[in-house]
């Protein structure tokens, strides 16, 4: 796979790839540490973040993050991304999804290891509409596990597609590698935002599944096969990226079980459409007043929280999904 242009970022590189259908996006990045941008009783990380200063990262053989694109474009249409401006999403071959993860690798050729080596599979497209995901997954749970160097821990973002009859067994299968091939070193992430799903028509575009349905399909996935072994290892997160839409911990509770289900709460990445549809995060990287009342809400209603901050020169750096191959386009 042909790197076509890296582009330097506070914390790592973003880069575009020759695909076999076109340009991909993916990232090669580290980590402030989870000490300066991570909020999480329950990990004994109590203190409140007021912002994330740009400095020095940890060592990439601490933690080393690579999010690759999954799809080229994306047909979600979701209100708070740029990536429909690329194009509609068509899927990446699994060999595409693999090589966007040795392309990473590869800028750094003096990392001999890593304890954590993260493969986010969010950056451009759906994953869930994508069963390449999935063989890539296994492959690369071979491939970066055989020599006992690499600290492989894959994680799908997803928006639980509604026109997805494929989501179920995607999902089902996806805790299937996360339980037995990986012993519980995968994580999944369910893109919620809020609770209020008249506004999650809006921000999904009416293309995600209601939070009733979610909480029904997961029901249906966790209550067989052995259930206190469904899910091992970090429990399926609830991701909320703030706004001024509601946040009801009651509503969730009745709906998810924090036994099987956390939270993750972030600012609203200031991208061009959350700009023009007015989903911000006010004040979200410099106080942490947005996060406290949502967070101490959610905790109250027994879900454990992790609030995490980057840093305001990471959000303004290109490192939104699609934004490297539109500014790319531009200059095109």
């Amino acid at each position: 796979m042909e790197i076509l242009k890296n582009i330097k970022v506070p914390t790592g590189n973003i880069l575009i790839v020759n695909g076999e259908k076109g340009k991909l996006e993916c990232l090669s990045i580290g980590d402030y540490g989870k000490e300066k941008n991570i909020k999480a009783d329950f990990l004994g990380l109590t203190k409140e973040i007021n912002g994330v200063p740009n400095g020095d990262i940890l060592s990439l053989e601490k933690k080393w993050v690579i999010t690759v694109s999954t799809q080229y474009g994306c047909s979600m249409n979701c209100i708070f991304c740029d990536v429909p401006k690329v194009g509609r999403g068509i899927n990446a071959t699994k060999e595409d999804i693999i090589q966007q993860v040795f392309c990473g690798i590869s800028l750094h050729p003096e990392i001999k290891f890593t304890s954590r080596l993260n493969v986010h599979f969010a950056r451009m497209g759906e994953p869930t509409f994508n069963p390449n995901v999935l063989l890539a997954t296994e492959e690369l749970t071979y491939l970066l596990k055989k020599d006992k160097r690499w600290g492989f821990h894959p994680v799908i973002s997803t928006m639980c597609p509604k026109n997805n009859n494929f989501l179920y067994e995607f999902i089902d299968k996806w805790i299937y590698i996360k339980n037995e091939k990986l012993n519980g070193e995968a994580g999944l992430q369910l893109s919620i935002n809020t609770t209020n799903e008249t506004e999650r028509e809006k921000m999904f575009s009416g293309n995600a599944e209601t939070l009733e349905n979610i909480s029904k399909m997961f029901e249906r996935l966790l209550e067989d096969k052995e259930k206190n072994k469904r899910v091992i290892g970090r429990k399926i997160a609830l991701n909320f990226a703030i706004t001024d839409k509601e946040i009801d911990g009651k509503k969730l509770r009745d709906l998810f079980n924090p036994a099987y289900f956390m939270c993750k709460i972030t600012p609203m990445h200031e991208n061009t459409a959350c700009n023009k549809n007015g989903l911000i995060t006010k004040d979200g990287y410099t106080n942490y007043y947005p996060y406290k009342k949502v967070e101490e809400d959610l905790k109250k209603n027994g879900f454990d929280v992790i609030v995490f901050v980057p840093s305001k020169e990471e959000d303004e750096s290109k490192i939104t999904c699609g934004n490297a191959i539109l500014a790319d386009k531009a200059v095109d």
